[in-house]
């Protein structure tokens, strides 16, 4: 089941990261939402280094 939990937690982390290369993207990125993605992603990669 710990596998099953990592995997998912590594699908978020990598949808995170998408989203935040998305962001850079655009022509004007919004600030905020990056720091709040930023953030999530990192709490995840936390989750993950303790699983």
């Amino acid at each position: 089941m710990d596998n099953v939990h990592l995997a998912s937690l590594q699908a978020k982390h990598a949808g995170l990261e998408a989203r935040i290369v998305s962001e850079l993207q655009r022509p004007a990125p919004d600030p905020s939402a990056l720091a709040t993605m930023k953030k999530q992603k990192l709490r995840l990669k936390d989750e993950m280094a303790r699983t």
